[in-house]
């Protein structure tokens, strides 16, 4: 019963809340459906791979302590197996569930996901996507209703998502390492590193805004 209040008690908008109830596990799960399933563009990505690699520095805070030998691996699946899903979703018939959703910022990110193939092409707007919220949501099943090449998909997919999940993972554990009782500073970290997750958003944003306005 304890258990069960628990999980029931999990914010799955808070990376720590998260890692505390599942581990390396969560991570698997969030970002498969973060870079998989429409629904999770919700989902806190970014903070959460932070999160863990500051997790995973011994004694670095009072939070659960987390493997780097766990946690990559678990991201890396999450991550990269999400993204396939997405692509094959988005060929047998994402653009219907896409019509289907009535939430703002999943069409305003599927308009972006558009501007970033037209304007990069496939590798360079699949690798980038990884780092801009909702974008990457919605870029892979994108993918897929466009015709995507298949192999193009997989090859920069499987890099961007290395680069992403490895990467951020990796920034939180060197800060950890760096920074004594980094505990006390988690929150402004995590709002940071969310508030800079979201200025391409808002860079995106205003250059639409100004090109309305020019209309």
């Amino acid at each position: 019963m304890p258990q069960t209040s628990a999980l029931l008690a999990v914010n799955v908008l808070d990376a720590s809340s998260l890692l505390a109830a599942f581990g390396a596990l969560g991570i698997a799960v969030v970002l498969f459906a973060e870079t998989g399933l429409l629904v999770g563009f919700f989902l806190p990505g970014d903070s959460l791979l932070f999160t863990a690699g500051l997790l995973c520095v011994p004694g670095a805070t009072s939070g659960p302590q987390l493997s780097l030998a766990q946690v990559l691996p678990a991201a890396l699946a999450g991550a990269l197996i999400g993204a396939q899903a997405g692509y094959l979703i988005g060929r047998r018939g994402g653009r219907a569930l896409l019509s289907r959703s009535s939430s703002r910022s999943l069409h305003e990110g599927t308009r972006r996901a558009e501007d970033l193939l037209a304007r990069y092409g496939h590798g360079r707007a699949i690798v980038l996507a990884r780092f801009v919220p909702v974008v990457r949501t919605v870029l892979n099943p994108l993918c897929g209703m466009v015709g995507v090449p298949a192999r193009t998909f997989a090859l920069w997919q499987v890099v961007g998502g290395a680069v992403w999940t490895v990467g951020v993972v990796l920034a939180g554990y060197g800060l950890g390492s760096s920074v004594p009782n980094i505990d006390h500073y988690l929150l402004p970290i995590i709002g940071l590193v969310v508030a800079v997750s979201l200025i391409p958003v808002l860079r995106e944003v205003l250059r639409a805004r100004r090109e309305g306005s020019a209309r």
